[in-house]
Formats: structure tokens, sequence, C-alpha cells
């Protein structure tokens, strides 16, 4: 084809391009081709074939001819997302043979603007105390600040100075070495100029893809910070709906509890005494908390008329109180009183009005016999 029309896809060759292609597990740049305001070519992919370098995309604007100058523009900003990505797969390499061991070596990876992925030899998934080490690790490298330093030389003479390269790949007469700080590998790939440029490596998953091959895939710089704030927001989320369904639960137990103190204050009213002309009932009670048994002193109040009441409940150890007072009796009787000389034989203090009043204690043991006092003490009072 010597003409590319516009609307038309095609494969461009340049005699020298910017454009990275893909390579050893890194995508191929995106960017344009243009000639001034006559043509646009929009590069969606760069790849090898042989020597030479295809720009596949499609022509946006005008026509291309075959010998005609171009000017070719990189996504820069992609580029820049996927050199952080690519440098940070170096630091994992290191990081994973110094804390799996020197079996962990690379498998594959693939390096995207918006992630990195990378494959490497181990047996066994990855504890969460691993993960985190790895991931501290790399962040701690990162923050070193390593610069970077690139040299070209032979393969032996790389390998003898400790380099690390692909098993199985095969290499030209010369290699490229690219070292951050304690890393040194062989790798063709474009890279940071500091790992600082990096800012944050995050984990996103681990998993098995094969028989003793493990991956990691991960995200950094702005990517991790997009990553963190979605899992923020989504946390915050499942902490609002968890939060919500905690205060309908709470509200469903109340309104149980309170059919239950109303059940159970039926039951029980039979058994008040008569203590003179004084209706009094003094029990220990199960299942209801403190605002539970308000509402069951409230029901039996208005079931009984005119009465003494005294309820308990017993929980971990520790005795509640509440008692209460017909208003009819209020003038004889005091519920805070009363309260008081029980919870002062179970080991406690309390208070409250005339009415009705509150009190806890720490003697379980000594439950009974205090409730039982209260007839002794109500028939003192209103035999007076």
């Amino acid at each position: 084809m010597d003409v590319l029309n516009v609307g038309e896809k095609g494969s461009i060759v340049l005699d020298r391009s910017p454009f990275y292609a893909e390579s050893g597990g890194q995508v191929g740049d995106q960017g344009v081709l243009h000639i001034e305001n006559k043509a646009f070519f929009k590069v969606l992919d760069t790849i090898k074939q042989g020597h030479m370098h295809l720009h596949l995309g499609k022509l946006e604007k005008g026509t291309l001819r075959i010998g005609e100058e171009v000017h070719p523009e990189v996504d820069v900003n992609r580029r820049a997302a996927i050199v952080l990505n690519h440098t940070a797969t170096h630091l994992l390499h290191l990081v994973l043979k110094q804390v799996l061991g020197e079996h962990a070596i690379q498998k594959g990876s693939l390096v995207e603007p918006e992630r990195l992925r990378f494959d490497f030899a181990h047996t066994a998934p990855l504890t969460e105390d691993e993960l985190h080490t790895v991931e501290e690790r790399v962040n701690a490298e990162i923050r070193a600040n390593h610069e970077a330093s690139v040299e070209i030389t032979t393969p032996d003479e790389a390998f003898a100075s400790g380099a690390v390269g692909l098993f199985g790949e095969k290499y030209g007469s010369k290699v490229r070495v690219v070292h951050f700080g304690s890393s040194v590998e062989l790798c063709g790939g474009t890279h940071a100029d500091h790992t600082g440029d990096i800012g944050l490596f995050k984990i996103t998953s681990e998993s098995g893809v094969a028989a003793g091959i493990r991956r990691i895939e991960a995200v950094t710089g702005d990517g991790a910070l997009r990553y963190l704030e979605k899992r923020e927001t989504e946390f915050k989320q499942k902490l609002s709906k968890s939060e919500e369904r905690i205060l309908n639960l709470e509200k469903e137990i109340e309104t149980l509890q309170n059919k239950l103190a109303s059940s159970f204050s039926r039951d029980i009213a039979a058994h008040a005494k008569m203590v003179g002309k004084v209706k009094v009932l003094a029990t220990v009670v199960e299942g209801l908390d403190g605002k539970a048994l308000r509402n069951a002193l409230d029901h039996l109040k208005h079931q009984l008329g005119s009465a003494v009441i005294v309820l308990a409940t017993v929980k971990e150890n520790k005795v509640g109180i509440v008692g209460g007072v017909t208003a009819d009796l209020t003038d004889k009787l005091n519920a805070r009183e009363i309260v008081n000389m029980v919870a002062m034989q179970i080991g406690g203090k309390g208070g409250g009005r005339a009415d009705m009043a509150e009190a806890g204690g720490n003697q379980p043991e000594k439950l009974e016999k205090a409730l039982h006092s209260i007839y002794t003490w109500v028939q003192e009072k209103v035999t007076k």
C-alpha cells in the first residue's frame, strides 16, 4: 500500500522512531504521527517485526504516502506510567529472591500503564506476612531513591558481574544492563531515572498460574493512590452499610425486648405478694437489658395499679436492678431508698427518684436474700 486514506487502518514503518515496541513484557507505546495540520495518524500500538518497528493505528485526518516526513509524538503520560511499573518489576524481582529465596526467579511479566504483572518460580501461595514483607521492602527500595545506571556490555561480562537475565532468553553479542541499587538486570525496556519516581508500590493480588509458578499483580504511582482511594471508598461504603444494618438490628432487638417485657410482665404480675395493703413484687428476670427492664417495670405498674416492684438481672457476674413505686404510694415508700437498701447488700449502690430508681452490684450470690428482704422492709414502712 503506497497511500493511506482517512479512516483507514494501517501499519507504518519509520526510518527511526522514539516509540517503544512491545518486548520483554512491556507493552508498546501509543501516540500520534502527524504532518503539521495536513495528516494525523493515531498510533494504538507499536510492535516489532524483525528489526522493524510497526506503528499500528488509524489515519484520523488527511492522507499519508510512502516517503513523507512525519513528526512522531509518544503519549508521554502513558509512557511515564509504564516506566514506573517496569522499574517496579526490577525491585520486586530483587525483593522476592531476598524474601523467598534465590529460586524465585522471573518467569514472565506484563507491564502496562495501569498495572504490572510479575510471574515467578515458587511452589506455595505467599502468606499474608510474606506479602506484607515484600511490599514493605519494595517501598523501602523506592524510598532509597536509587539512581538508574545503564551500561552496554557482553552477556558473559554481564552475568559474571552478577546481572540477572531471563532463563532461556537468547541474547545478542551486546546486552543492556540496568542497575538500581542492588538490582542488576539485563533489560531493554524503559525505566525511571530514580526509584523514588515510583512513589508508591501496592500489591493488588497474588495467585497461582501453573505448577510452581506464582503471580503478583501490583500498581504504582498515581495508580497506587487511585487504588487505595477506591479501597477506602469501598470500605467506607461497607462500613456505612454495616452501621445501618447494626442500627436496624438494634431496633429489632429493642422491639423484641419490649414485646418480651410486656409478655414477661403479664406472666409475673400474678406473683406479687400482699404486704399489708401494698402489692410487692421482687424477682430476678433473664434476657432483658436495662431499657427492657424499665419497660417491664412500667407494664407492671400499670397492671398492678398500686405496688412496689423491684426487678433484677444478672449478666457476666454483674447485677442490674430497677425499682419502682406507683404514684399513690410515694408519700410512704421511696424507690430510691428501696433500691439502695438492696444494692448495699450486693456490693453496690444506686440512685434515682421516689417513683423509679436503678442500682448495680457485683455480688450476685447475695441477690436472692437481698430481694427477699424487700418484703420485710416494706412491712416495716407501712406499719409505722
